[in-house]
């Protein structure tokens, strides 16, 4: 076989699938069995402006810029009320809105970690390694690689370019990465053309200097997001790949993780329309898709669990973004989740109940949230979760 066909080939397989893991394509999970997705939003995302907290007036003064509105059904950008304190990102309204009418989507607010590093790549780390923070993470497992052990026949996937941290330690654990149809957030045809108007003009030079400029900052940035992500894909591939993913859980395996990247918005976060709406649009439409395609049966038993490493400042910054934070929020969907709610210990926000004067608190602990959704969703005994989650103590919201 030659090299250019032997390409092709592995290219129609999904050149991201480990070949050494193959053999894992072959089991057979029964029809019922239960599925677990975890989707890592990389770049810890406002969670702010997706649960809203529209009852807190420090919420509004603090973000002039990009705060969503109160709930109106008249405004179109208005949050979309949930109970009498949270409302949804109206760019949800189309996608996962119904599924909280439903019951089938609960949020979990002030959820994280401990770690107050605001180190992307540390907690992002600490996340997927799901040890106490007294352990080392020099030779870790990840949690999911430790439940894929406990359960044995349940077979997992990872849709990533290389097998996530969080799957560290399981067995024969494929990865399939997902197509990334990202752009670049700015054109050098079209600086070239505003440049060319400018052609003969006493600004001529100041202008190509500012698109200069505004394409040296455009990359710094992308750098940084690309860097915060690790090569995650883009919102806009989760859309596109999101049927495919269910395809391969509803048929073949039962314990799946994705990542999507670009939640890093310190610049330009925009508020019901803009950056951060257009991510949420693509993310919300992409879990949607992959309920439908699943169906109503393996829907039934599907739980989609969505987390990021922490959540952004409660206050907006000088460029109209958001800086890293602490506490932020998590979702958890299914078939069979009681959902329609939020969930978890809560405080009412205000400037005055911030973890230090900045961010949202953590008072549901990412391990003891994850260890009560796990438990009753597979059956698990408190050995079994043990060895998942050492040392935690799992928190039973009711969700399962």
């Amino acid at each position: 076989m030659t090299d250019p066909v032997r390409r092709r080939l592995l290219q129609g397989l999904g050149a991201g699938l480990l070949a050494g893991s193959l053999p894992a394509r072959l089991w057979a999970a029964p029809a019922a069995a239960p599925r677990l997705l975890l989707v890592f939003l990389r770049g810890a995302y406002d969670a702010t402006s997706v649960l809203v907290p529209y009852r807190s007036d420090d919420y509004y003064r603090l973000r002039p810029n990009i705060a969503i509105a109160t709930p109106d059904t008249d405004n179109p950008a208005a949050a979309l009320q949930l109970d009498d304190q949270w409302g949804l990102h109206p760019a949800l309204q189309d996608s996962l809105y119904p599924l909280w009418q439903a019951g089938e989507l609960a949020f979990v607010p002030f959820a994280g970690t401990d770690d107050t590093s605001r180190s992307h790549f540390e907690t992002q780390d600490r996340i997927e390694a799901g040890l106490p923070d007294t352990a080392s993470l020099a030779s870790r497992s990840g949690f999911l690689g430790r439940l894929s052990r406990v359960l044995q026949t349940t077979p997992g996937i990872a849709f990533t370019a290389a097998l996530p941290a969080v799957f560290a330690g399981g067995d024969r654990i494929p990865n399939l990465a997902l197509r990334d149809a990202a752009t670049a957030p700015f054109d050098p045809r079209q600086s070239a053309l505003l440049a060319d108007l400018y052609r003969g003009h006493p600004l001529e030079d100041r202008v190509r200097a500012g698109l200069e400029m505004r394409q040296d900052v455009a990359r710094m940035l992308a750098g940084d997001m690309q860097a915060a992500s690790r090569g995650a894909a883009s919102s806009a591939a989760f859309e596109q790949q999101a049927r495919r993913m269910a395809t391969l859980m509803r048929d073949q395996y039962r314990l799946g993780f994705v990542d999507v990247g670009g939640w890093d918005t310190h610049v330009n976060q925009g508020g019901a329309q803009g950056q951060l709406a257009n991510l949420l649009g693509n993310l919300g439409r992409g879990l949607a898709a992959f309920r439908d395609e699943l169906g109503a049966p393996a829907w039934r038993d599907t739980v989609v669990v969505v987390v990021s490493e922490f959540g952004r400042t409660f206050r907006e910054n000088g460029n109209r973004g958001t800086d890293h934070g602490h506490g932020t929020v998590y979702w958890v969907m299914g078939g069979s989740v009681r959902g329609g709610r939020i969930a978890g210990r809560q405080i009412a926000l205000s400037e005055a109940t911030l973890f230090q004067n900045r961010d949202y608190p953590v008072l549901n602990e990412y391990r003891s949230v994850l260890g009560g959704v796990l438990k009753p969703h597979y059956r698990l005994n408190d050995r079994q979760l043990a060895a998942v989650f050492p040392g935690a103590s799992p928190l039973d919201l009711k969700l399962l």
